[in-house]
């Protein structure tokens, strides 16, 4: 397993964070089989989107603050309900098929780490299974 550390800049913020785990597959020493990118936080995630044009995060992170607004009757106490719905909504984690040492993504598909109660200090967890 490799653990990479993400550093946010702000509230909600989208990460793109292929490279990173593209070069880890060296690291982990596979060229076949499947990696397991794992976010270990309860108000952030992870999601495979468009990375060719910015404004499909920027669009997508509009959309969930109008799904789900930082400010409203939330029970829990404290003060971040709203990035704990958005993380649940985005999900922990994705997996992706490798071949040739590479990520099997499609064209325009890149992988983001999802910040949603930042700034912080993250953790990102890599597994690969293959050979």
């Amino acid at each position: 397993m490799k653990s990479i550390t993400v550093r946010t800049q702000k509230h909600t913020q989208f990460l793109d964070m292929t490279r990173e785990i593209e070069s880890s597959l060296s690291d982990l020493g596979i060229q076949s089989g499947m990696v397991v990118v794992f976010v270990p936080h309860t108000t952030a995630g992870v999601t495979i989107n468009e990375n060719a044009d910015p404004d499909v995060v920027a669009d997508i992170a509009d959309a969930m603050e109008n799904a789900v607004p930082w400010q409203a009757a939330y029970r829990h106490s404290e003060g971040n309900a709203a990035a704990h719905v958005k993380a649940s909504m985005m999900g922990s984690s994705v997996q992706i098929i490798v071949e040739g040492g590479r990520l099997q993504l499609g064209t325009w598909q890149g992988v983001y780490f999802c910040e949603f109660d930042g700034p912080r200090s993250r953790n990102v967890w890599i597994q690969a299974v293959g050979r």
